[in-house]
């Protein structure tokens, strides 16, 4: 995050996402602020809070794109919740709290495969080292120590080193010359394919579901950490080759080189100084509470996450967690409701707000192409595997957005999702015969293709709306 200026955030989310300048330009200034207050004195850090963002647009035109980028580019604690969830059967206000339990634990995955990763060429060293105690067992059979407090503070003189060394028997001379021609052949690969048996812990873990009051809260209570160490974990036996096994092991041995308290500790401090919330469908709790019926708990799910939207702690298994600092930032279409329909408190606490635009064919035609992850590329790569190369040509696509823009526009405008299902369409059959082609393995998709495709269901409006 030193790294990146608001400029350079900007021009990475442009690689993932077409237009919306606008929103780009917020969010990259509200994660350079995170980096000035951290330059800040500490009693200073303390007075300012992130601003959160509001982003008003129709579906499909990049919001959630947009926080779930921001946060991967700067290795933050992300997590995107439906504010829908809230408002059915049987949730009470505690459940909101569930989105920073979320955030937590996705902070102690985040951490702890980082803490794994710099241990992971030791990690590997010991795999190698348990893999060769496998294949040619140590047999250790020295000259027994006369004394046994020699074991805790005895010195071997270098005449009796020469002595011990003279006395070692035959067979752990001809153990250890094998162990080296093994641990040999095992770096320089030659036993990959050889299969050996090796204990694996059961993965497994118990959960406990806690029923209260007013709901069911699956609390995620691990059994195991409940009871301590009493319950050695389950363990049992695989035959994997070599190549496998040396994965396995890696990664048993880097789990037990990670301190998880120092992971929990830092997945906290974390979560409260750089975590990222993305509430959706903001605006499906927009409305007033006028009507009766199931939406009538709109109202109530607003006041029940306006505390932890303001700042508050909340108590997860792994300790307290303030969210003060975390950033929101919230999305919603609003085409019934409007921002001004949230309460009051509600809005104070995002003041900025972003209106994103719809799309336009220029636009499709972008998305198609220009992206690092484009469709044509993704669609292009699946087909690939099967051996079978489509080329698109520049009418092609031309004719693909021309088409989404007007559907689009003829029916509900679900922005970019309409070019995944005029894609679908449009190479349905190919996807369908690929495994059986046999001669034709270059396949040119032209505009007479796509409207040839698509004619009759573009051309008949009622069937358009439930085909594209």
């Amino acid at each position: 995050m030193e790294e990146l200026t608001p400029r350079q955030i900007v021009a990475e989310l442009d690689r993932y996402i077409i237009g919306q300048d606008d929103a780009k330009k917020a969010v990259a200034v509200a994660l350079r602020n995170r980096y000035r207050r951290h330059r800040l004195p500490l009693e200073l850090q303390d007075e300012i809070i992130p601003k959160n963002i509001i982003m008003i647009g129709p579906t499909g035109v990049g919001k959630t794109e947009i926080a779930r980028r921001l946060a991967k580019l700067v290795k933050a604690p992300f997590v995107k919740v439906e504010a829908t969830k809230f408002t059915e059967v049987g949730y009470v206000g505690k459940d909101a709290e569930s989105m920073v339990r979320d955030l937590v634990e996705v902070a102690i995955r985040m951490i702890k495969q980082e803490k794994m990763a710099e241990v992971g060429e030791k990690a590997k060293k010991l795999a190698e080292e348990r893999i060769l105690e496998i294949l040619v067992p140590s047999t250790k059979r020295g000259k027994p120590l006369k004394n046994p407090l020699d074991l805790l503070f005895g010195e071997m003189t270098e005449e009796e080193e020469e002595e011990e060394e003279e006395e070692i028997s035959p067979d752990l001379q001809n153990n250890r010359m094998l162990r080296e021609k093994i641990a040999m052949e095992l770096q320089s690969g030659a036993l990959e394919d050889r299969k050996i048996e090796i204990e694996v812990e059961e993965n497994h873990q118990k959960t406990l579901e806690v029923f209260t009051l007013g709901g069911m809260e699956e609390m995620g209570i691990n059994l195991q950490d409940m009871l301590g160490g009493f319950l050695p974990r389950k363990k049992r036996k695989r035959r994997v080759t070599i190549r496998e096994a040396r994965r396995i092991l890696a990664q048993q041995e880097a789990q037990n080189l990670v301190d998880m308290d120092e992971v929990v500790s830092l997945a906290v401090q974390r979560t409260e100084q750089c975590g990222i919330i993305f509430l959706d469908e903001i605006d499906k709790i927009a409305g007033r509470e006028n009507t009766t019926g199931p939406d009538v708990s709109r109202g109530g799910v607003q006041r029940d996450i306006l505390p932890i939207i303001e700042g508050s702690t909340v108590m997860t298994k792994h300790g307290p967690v303030n969210t003060d600092y975390v950033l929101f930032i919230a999305a919603g279409a609003f085409h019934v409701s409007k921002p001004s329909d949230l309460i009051p408190e509600l809005q104070g606490r995002f003041p900025i707000r972003v209106e994103l635009e719809p799309l336009e064919k220029d636009d499709f035609l972008r998305i198609l192409t220009e992206p690092d992850n484009s469709l044509i590329r993704q669609y292009t790569a699946l087909l690939d595997t099967e051996g079978l190369h489509i080329e698109f040509t520049p009418d092609a696509l031309e004719e693909i957005s021309e088409m989404a823009y007007l559907v689009n526009a003829q029916a509900e405008n679900i922005g970019a999702r309409r070019l995944h299902t005029i894609l679908e369409k449009v190479l349905d059959d190919l996807s369908f015969q690929a495994p059986e082609i046999s001669q034709q393995k270059n396949v040119v998709i032209d505009k007479e293709y796509v409207a040839e495709r698509l004619e009759g269901i573009v051309a008949d409006g009622n069937l358009s709306s439930y085909i594209l």
